[in-house]
């Protein structure tokens, strides 16, 4: 039966709200096809350079999604994913470098990656540490119409998700900016991203995610 204090319980319950996310995690605690989290950027704006960052916890030994950016013509407009223990790989526009990181089984895990257009240099950075400069994408612009998820990998545009390579463990501190960070403000300002912002994030949780105060510093 119609209810105004039904109708304004749907309608809020589909309302986005900006949250301060700081000392939070989203955890995701089981493999499946139907737990994500949908991020909502603060600016829409196609990106000729970027910085994204974020942190990460997980015992997976399979491939797993880190980061998924899609737009309707390109799944994989920008991608950090990881293919097995060890492998990172980075798409933009549905081309790929990959990146070799000496593994640290069972620790949290910090992760920065940036790209510019003008040169199509791309950066790993893992725990500080810089993981090598490769080439991909020379003057392309990530598109900005985009779907951002966390927790699965986008085969379609805002969806077909495959379990098989979606994240288990725990995410927190993602953020994006639309220009290439220093070093030490990639490790100082993980929370202050132009696109994303993790201290001021609009987010829709799907499935079985869980928020809860970090333990990982």
């Amino acid at each position: 039966n119609w209810h105004p204090l039904n109708w304004l319980t749907k309608f809020l319950s589909r309302c986005l709200f900006s949250t301060d996310m700081t000392g939070k995690v989203f955890i995701f605690p089981k493999e499946s096809a139907t737990a994500y989290v949908s991020l909502i950027p603060k600016v829409k704006k196609p990106l000729q350079n970027f910085t994204l960052c974020l942190k990460a916890f997980t015992d997976l030994t399979r491939p797993y999604s880190l980061f998924s950016y899609s737009i309707p013509s390109q799944d994989n407009e920008l991608l950090l994913f990881v293919k097995k223990m060890g492998v990172y790989m980075l798409y933009i526009g549905n081309s790929e470098v990959t990146f070799n990181v000496p593994p640290s089984p069972y620790t949290p895990t910090h992760v920065c990656a940036s790209w510019e257009s003008a040169s199509g240099i791309t950066e790993l950075w893992v725990n500080g540490k810089l993981l090598g400069r490769k080439g991909v994408r020379q003057g392309y612009s990530v598109g900005s119409e985009a779907k951002i998820i966390l927790g699965q990998e986008q085969d379609s545009f805002g969806g077909q998700f495959d379990a098989s390579q979606s994240f288990v463990g725990e995410i927190w501190d993602v953020s994006l900016w639309d220009h290439v960070l220093p070093l030490k403000e990639m490790l100082d300002l993980c929370n202050s991203g132009n696109i994303l912002n993790w201290q001021d994030l609009t987010y829709e949780d799907n499935g079985y995610v869980v928020t809860k105060p970090k333990v990982w510093t």
